[in-house]
């Protein structure tokens, strides 16, 4: 298994709907480059985002997308009383998947964990500047 990774919800969002660097990490996920790292917290937020009408993603693509992440990914629990975030708490979730399981990256595009842009030894990095570390 490769590097151990979190790939915040906006990621995951971006993988589903759009092709780009998330698609492709995500792919690569898939092909067993990376492990994805995901707390049942942050499924939870994926299935309510998913349902935002902004997106219009299918029923279909919704329950597809969901059991690729249950089959490829590591779902973990979280004690769920990190308070580093204070702008956005809903962050703490994806650094307390992290924290608990030693990944070495967080992918996301969220300002708030990206001015981090480290946390706890594990780098925090966009999409793209993910791909140019590898």
């Amino acid at each position: 298994m490769g590097k151990k990774i979190v790939l915040d919800t906006n990621v995951l969002i971006s993988a589903l709907g759009w092709k780009g660097k998330p698609k492709e990490i995500f792919l690569r996920t898939i092909e067993g480059e990376f492990e994805l790292i995901i707390s049942s917290k942050q499924l939870e937020e994926l299935k309510e985002v998913m349902n935002y009408p902004k997106f219009s993603f299918t029923e279909e693509q919704k329950i597809k997308f969901i059991e690729i992440i249950m089959s490829t990914a590591k779902i973990v629990e979280t004690i769920g009383n990190l308070k580093v975030i204070k702008e956005d708490p809903d962050d703490d979730i994806i650094l307390e998947s992290e924290i608990e399981n030693n990944a070495e990256y967080i992918i996301s595009g969220d300002i708030h964990l990206l001015k981090l842009k480290e946390y706890n030894k594990v780098k925090i990095l966009k999409p793209a500047e993910f791909l140019e570390t590898l």
